[in-house]
C-alpha cells in the first residue's frame, strides 16, 4: 500500500496583487506631522528664495546640475527653527544624505 502524498489546503496569496489600504494624504499627515511643514506654502517659498539666492549649488562639496536638498542645520525634531534662513543650507544628495546618516547616529548615541 503507497501512501499519498495531500496537497496544500490553503491557498497562496499572490503577493503581486495583495495589497495594503492606500492611505490618504490626511492619513499621511497625521501619522508623519514634518510631512504637513514641508507641504505648506511658507516651507515652498522660503525653499524656492533660498535655492535661487545660493544659485542652486551643492554648499558641502560645490556640486551643481544634480537635484539640490534645503537642509535644516538643525533638524526640527532636534529643535531646529523651520524657516529660519540661518538654519538651512543646500546640500546634494550625496552630501544630505551623509548628514542625515550623522545626524540619526548623533540622535541614537552611536556618535
Amino acid at each position: 500500500m503507497t501512501l499519498k502524498t495531500l496537497g496544500p489546503r490553503l491557498a497562496t496569496l499572490d503577493s503581486r496583487t495583495a495589497q495594503p489600504p492606500a492611505r490618504t494624504w490626511e492619513d499621511r499627515k497625521a501619522s508623519e506631522p514634518r510631512q504637513g511643514f514641508y507641504q505648506s506654502p511658507e516651507w515652498r517659498a522660503l525653499r524656492e528664495r533660498v535655492t535661487k539666492q545660493r544659485d542652486k549649488r551643492c554648499e558641502d562639496c560645490g556640486r551643481t546640475g544634480t537635484r539640490i536638498y534645503c537642509d535644516h542645520i538643525v533638524e526640527l525634531q532636534d529643535g531646529g527653527a523651520g524657516l529660519d534662513e540661518a538654519n538651512i543650507r543646500l546640500r546634494c544628495g550625496s552630501c544630505h544624505t551623509q548628514k542625515t546618516v550623522d545626524a540619526r547616529a548623533r540622535r541614537l548615541g552611536l556618535r
